[in-house]
């Protein structure tokens, strides 16, 4: 169980050892750092009692691994405690600041550590998903033949962001945002424990799910935050009753998990189109209001909110694609904050509107018809007669003017021969398409 943030945990030390003298004043989230793996709060799928990674670990006999997961999951404070326990030595780098030129004295340093005691290194590669085609090529040939062991960090979806030959070479286990109880648990040792406040301050009920809710799953977050709002509780006439607005004062804004480039910025828009898809008002504005407040570009909402309204809703109302293109036009007009308005109209009217996919399954069905029969000529009738040799070839022969006739309505084959007749619209059975 992690009792400490993902950035902290154990120094990084050649000799992987599990403590090490911390400066006067290191910060809470150090100093409440876990000692060992019963301190580890949360990922019990990973490293729970009786679990094969922990085993794997306890022996000593663990593989290469990516650890992919949200800030604050505890990422680089289990890759140190897997160095304490198995007696490793641990290396650690950051892809942010780090060379090829970095990775071969380290791995240079690691096996002359291997031929001189025999211990092996692992090598810590924090934010791997920052590091470029060649620099993860450069660590390939050392996993393959052991003379590291390769524990990389991100927060990306490592199926994208790393080189399949060296995904090949490890394990990826995903590490969960914590949750709320662990976040609690986090912040009560931390608040009572020696190596923390000491049991120096409280906090009531209010205070304290403000700075679990407000640390949404991240424990370095909330150690901070913690600590923060303890400083400024004692600024207060010494006050040692942490307040909810000591907290809020303390974290500013809720720091919600969302990247605009990365897994969660596909995990939320997924989960807004499926939600107005399904005719679900509520879930679509909540996802929407995630976007929003996360920062996202609100014309990348907007464009979502136009192909909705043609592919889901389509012709069981017309009326939606004018309503999604207005608000489109409305968001780049006003811009952020108000372009919310028109957006939350938007995400509501199509939500509820009655859903049809005709238009799509009638494209699909038209592609496939070109995929399969190719360029088939155009009928000689519906050709245009441009010139006298066109006439002569027979171009525009006996075609039917649908203004000549009734309703507009003519009855004149307008596909190729070969496949003459062939439907491809199915009306649907909602909304106006069914009138």
């Amino acid at each position: 169980m992690d009792l400490g943030p993902s950035l902290f945990g154990l120094p990084p030390n050649a000799q992987g050892d599990a403590e090490e003298a911390l400066p006067a004043g290191a910060p809470l989230a150090a100093r409440m750092r876990p000692q060992n793996l019963d301190e580890f709060v949360g990922q019990t799928h990973l490293v729970g009692a009786g679990s094969a990674l922990r085993s794997a670990i306890e022996r000593g006999a663990y593989p290469s691994m990516i650890l992919w997961g949200p800030p604050g999951s505890g990422k680089t404070t289990l890759a140190r405690l897997i160095a304490a326990v198995s007696g490793a030595r641990f290396i650690a780098l950051s892809a942010v600041s780090a060379g090829v030129a970095d990775l071969r004295r380290a791995i240079a340093d690691a096996k002359t550590a291997k031929r001189a005691n025999g211990r092996s290194t692992i090598l810590f590669i924090d934010e791997i998903h920052r590091f470029n085609k060649a620099q993860q090529d450069a660590v390939l040939p050392n996993v393959e033949r052991g003379d590291i062991v390769l524990i990389g960090a991100t927060t990306e979806n490592p199926s994208f962001e790393v080189n399949k030959a060296l995904l090949s070479r490890a394990r990826v286990f995903v590490l969960k945002a914590l949750t709320d109880a662990d976040i609690g648990a986090i912040v009560d040792r931390a608040r009572e424990h020696p190596r923390g406040l000491a049991g120096t301050v409280t906090f009531g009920e209010t205070a304290r799910a403000k700075l679990i809710a407000l640390a949404d799953g991240d424990a370095r977050s909330a150690l901070n935050a913690l600590e923060l709002s303890a400083h400024i509780a004692a600024a207060r006439a010494g006050a040692q009753q942490i307040e909810a607005g000591d907290v809020e004062e303390a974290m500013q804004q809720r720091a919600l998990r969302y990247d605009r480039a990365g897994d969660e910025h596909y995990d939320v828009i997924s989960a807004f189109i499926k939600s107005v898809r399904d005719s679900d008002p509520d879930a679509a504005v909540y996802w929407l209001a995630r976007m929003l407040e996360a920062g996202e570009d609100p014309m990348f909402v907007a464009r979502r909110l136009v192909i909705l309204a043609s592919e889901d809703v389509g012709l069981a109302d017309p009326q939606a694609l004018p309503v999604a293109v207005a608000a489109q036009q409305a968001a780049h007009v006003i811009g952020m904050p108000e372009a919310l308005f028109p957006l939350t109209e938007a995400t509501l009217y199509l939500a509820l509107a009655p859903k049809s996919n005709s238009g799509l399954r009638a494209y699909v069905a038209a592609q496939r018809a070109v995929e399969e029969t190719g360029s088939l000529p155009v009928p000689l009738h519906l050709r245009n007669a441009a010139t006298g040799l066109m006439r002569q070839l027979g171009y525009g022969k006996d075609y039917k003017y649908a203004h000549d006739f009734p309703e507009a309505r003519v009855d004149q084959e307008h596909l190729p021969v070969e496949i003459g007749g062939k439907k491809f619209y199915e009306p649907g059975e909602r909304g106006w398409e069914r009138r």
